[in-house]
């Protein structure tokens, strides 16, 4: 470093700074005791300093880069005119106004003048209201360096030389912090808006800082090396608290909840003790900091009211990451804490945050962090956890989650285990679509449409003579060697993804490790920084006699090996009606009993109509009657039931006899035995759901569920398989994309198909008022069924709209051939805000059956009639 000769007697640059550096003391020590008066103050420590550079004039800044001393840093009178200080308040203009006039005439600065505006500046600190010292013009300082108690270290005057005029990059104010904005001059100090000329002290080397080189939201990210260390300084007390104790109640590690304090009354730190110099007390304040830095995972300091802090303690809640967090405005000493954290790390704002001892920087370089990966990368450093992430459970939802995050690095486990039925019967890999689901339902179903299509092939000029029948067998050793490979493909995709897959039944055992039990009974545990639950559900069954012993399920009736013959389907759910649907199509006597309405939750119109059409095509039902009683008559393959009925509206009893009872009542989370109460994570008694927050998160912050155990959430593969992927990428790729569950489109694959988006007319009624809805509706009638000769005034389409919305469509129905295929493409249109006028301005693919919803006209409201009398 170079020395510049001084003269105490002269009139030089560094007796200004050195002054200066005094009032920048003081003024800080004075904001600290009375935060009324700070803003008048630091105005006079930023007159004088300002004063301090245009002193030295030409000569000693022309060396220096352009940005060291600005062109025109205040305006003549500037902003500090209504400085309320009292005596500051004469002297501070003409102090800013000297200071320009100066900067456009440098060749001279009379002793006398600056003597003067120094007096005023003293002055103005030494009243009564401000009771601060100043030392006089002819006091100074040894060896050019200023030692300021208030910091705890020294400052030494910058030199105008290229090589010492680095400025550390620190975040701007508005960046996503919090603080006093009582200043604010361009061009004074390495922190936008600070007092301090010249670089800030670097940070000490007990932790890291974050560099973000190139434009803000870089995805390049790199962990700046540790500087050197400072120059030794004179040993202090260290006080009765240990290096990284927590003083006592106040300053301590709140895990994300704000400290509650007795009413008028504030949260205090412990006193140092009065006999204590400051610079001591500020010295064990300082190693008291470090000390919740170094012993805590993820420290943050925050203010309970700010905005930017809330949302850094959301996300690292939604990463299932503990913090310890201290709220600076509910301690006496807050202000204290947050000068010492701004000569640590350089940031004079909140949230300030480190991760394993890495200063993260405030609120946007978190999420910039967070956004890159690298906030994931210093979470696990260190990590004591064999596995990054656990998933439990291998259906739709779980093994996307799992690929995905293998995907992106991470080391993922899948703990699956099928516990087999009452009957036996157990699956592969893959979870309920994919064996006992989605995929043989729509095979069984397609089996049962062919049926159909071979009657209508006579009217199209098909013939044959011999009687064509189904054989059960063969349809279910092809349907079951398709589901064989899927297995095996799942399973390999595992593999080449370096997803380690463990065949065995997971259970917690205590926080972040589980118990996993395979076939045999051997157990082995395993522990992972993050869980996420996808176990599914699992048919429910009756509680009667008889029910688990004969009765079967849709666990076993996918893979039956023999035709189950007369069937009572007990149930009304969509399970049941699909499954009666494809089994009366086949040719089967069924049956199903029905307790109240068919298909809870969807349009009751549709509902009926469905139930309407399978009544017309084969489908007993049996309504307001629930069974009491399976007794097993005879053996076979399959054998004889009796079957004890009861109506649900009188004491009437019926009995009959069926080869086969499949239950179809509704499905029971798989919550209940994995050990959940072990970790405290909470389940709902009734259901078994699991209740979670919008990123799918459960009260545990590192346990998270996917799929048909959510509690509210809506049933379905695909939605499963969306919010597995989505979990993970913002688990560990720093995505904040979340799962959409409004507007999801479904199916019910019934032999006259129905397919729905948005709501139904009941909830619509509900939700936004009957008198606010126009119901536009219509039959029609397939071209292919005119030739067949089948039924014009069948197939069904409705749209709701919001009249109050333009007309918005928050509604959609259809019951026809290929309903799945037609609503997938209007609920596109739906996402994107579908109205009525956008429909009408669509021009319908003829002849198709879509293209009804481009020519709805008539109303609900209107009572015209839509029977269809031709295509």
């Amino acid at each position: 470093m170079v020395k510049t000769a001084r003269s105490p007697s002269s009139w030089s640059f560094w007796s200004w700074w050195e002054k200066c550096q005094t009032l920048i003391q003081k003024s800080h020590k004075y904001n600290i005791a009375n935060d009324n008066e700070c803003k008048g103050l630091r105005m006079v420590v930023v007159a004088a300093t300002l004063l301090a550079r245009r002193c030295t004039g030409r000569r000693a800044a022309r060396d220096a880069p352009a940005d060291r001393f600005p062109r025109d840093p205040l305006p003549p009178g500037g902003r500090f005119e209504k400085c309320a200080l009292g005596p500051a308040a004469v002297g501070v203009p003409k102090a800013a106004e000297w200071a320009h006039q100066r900067e456009r005439n440098p060749a001279g600065l009379h002793r006398k003048s600056g003597d003067r505006l120094l007096g005023r500046l003293r002055n103005a600190l030494n009243s009564p209201k401000s009771s601060l010292a100043i030392p006089s013009p002819g006091s100074s300082s040894k060896g050019g360096r200023v030692t300021t108690g208030a910091f705890g270290r020294g400052i030494t005057p910058p030199v105008c030389s290229r090589a010492s005029q680095g400025t550390p990059e620190t975040e701007g104010i508005g960046e996503g912090h919090c603080e006093k904005r009582a200043w604010q001059v361009p061009g004074l100090g390495g922190v936008r808006g600070s007092p301090f000329p010249g670089p800030l002290p670097a940070a000490p080397p007990a932790f890291r800082s974050l560099n973000f080189p190139g434009k803000a939201g870089s995805d390049t990210a790199a962990l700046a090396q540790p500087p050197p260390p400072p120059p030794p300084r004179a040993p202090t007390s260290p006080g009765s608290v240990k290096v990284g104790a927590v003083p006592n109640r106040r300053l301590g590690s709140v895990r994300g909840v704000p400290m509650s304090l007795p009413p008028g009354r504030r949260a205090r730190l412990s006193s140092p003790g009065t006999g204590r110099s400051f610079s001591e007390a500020r010295e064990e304040l300082r190693r008291r900091l470090m000390g919740l830095i170094e012993g805590n995972r993820v420290m943050i300091f925050s203010k309970s009211y700010c905005p930017h802090s809330a949302r850094v303690k959301d996300l690292f809640s939604s990463l299932g990451v503990e913090c310890n967090i201290l709220e600076l405005d509910q301690v006496d000493d807050g202000a204290n804490v947050q000068e010492v954290l701004s000569e640590i790390t350089n940031q004079r704002t909140v949230p300030n945050i480190f991760v394993n001892k890495v200063h993260m920087g405030g609120c946007d370089r978190t999420f910039q962090a967070h956004q890159s990966g690298l906030l994931q990368k210093l979470l696990q450093e260190d990590s004591a956890y064999e596995y990054d992430l656990i998933v439990v459970g291998g259906g739709s939802g779980g093994l996307a989650c799992a690929q995905e995050a293998a995907i992106l690095g991470k080391k993922v486990m899948v703990l699956d285990f099928v516990v087999p039925t009452p009957q036996g019967t157990s699956w592969g890999l893959g979870g309920t679509c994919v064996n006992v689901g989605c995929v043989p339902k729509k095979l069984m179903h397609q089996a049962a449409l062919l049926g159909q299509e071979l009657k209508d092939a006579r009217k199209f000029g098909w013939e044959y003579s011999h009687q064509v029948k189904h054989n059960w067998e063969t349809m279910i050793e092809a349907i079951q060697n398709h589901i064989g490979s899927l297995n095996w493909g799942y399973r390999l995709s595992l593999r080449e993804k370096a997803v380690t897959y463990v065949n065995s039944y997971g259970e917690f055992v205590e926080h972040h490790k589980i118990k996993a039990t395979n076939r045999k009974g051997q157990e082995t545990y395993y522990t992972a920084g993050k869980f996420v639950l996808a176990t599914g559900q699992r048919p429910r069954y009756l509680g009667i006699p008889g029910d688990k012993e004969y009765c079967i399920t849709s666990d076993d009736l996918f893979s039956l090996p023999y035709c189950p013959g007369k069937t009572l389907v007990v149930g009304a759910s969509y399970v049941a009606l699909e499954c009666g649907g494809f089994l009366a199509g086949i040719g089967l006597d069924v049956t199903i009993m029905v307790r109240s309405i068919l298909l809870r939750g969807f349009d009751q119109e549709m509902a009926e109509k469905v139930g309407s059409y399978m009544e017309q095509h084969g489908v007993k039902f049996l309504r307001k009657f629930v069974p009491v009683m399976v007794q097993h008559l005879d053996k076979g393959s399959p054998g004889k039931l009796k079957v004890v009925a009861k109506s649900t509206e009188g004491p009437e009893t019926i009995e009959e006899i069926y080869n086969t009872v499949l239950l179809a009542i509704g499905r029971e989370s798989c919550t209940r035995k994995i050990g959940l109460e072990k970790i405290g994570v909470k389940v709902n008694e009734k259901s078994g759901k699991i209740p979670v927050n919008d990123v799918e998160q459960t009260n545990v912050p590192y346990v998270y569920a996917v799929g048909d155990i959510l509690e509210g959430k809506l049933e379905l593969t695909p939605i499963a398989i969306q919010a597995g992927k989505l979990l993970a990428r913002r688990l560990f790729a720093g995505s904040l994309e979340k799962c959409d569950y409004v507007n999801v489109p479904t199916t019910v694959f019934t032999p006259l198909e129905y397919g729905c988006c948005g709501l139904s007319e009941e909830k619509a009624i509900e939700v936004h008022r009957k008198e606010n809805l126009e119901v536009y509706h219509t039959f029609f009638w397939p071209l292919e069924w005119t030739v067949a000769g089948r039924d014009n005034n069948t197939c069904y389409a409705k749209i709701i709209c919001n009249k109050f919305d333009n007309d918005r469509v928050i509604g959609f129905h259809v019951l026809g051939p290929n309903a799945g295929e037609i609503t997938q493409g209007f609920a596109a249109a739906m996402k994107c805000g579908l109205t009525k006028q956008q429909l009408d301005d669509t021009i319908g693919i003829h002849p198709t059956c879509g293209e009804v919803f481009t020519t709805l006209e008539i109303t609900k409201s209107s009572g015209l009639d839509i029977t269809q009398k031709g295509c």
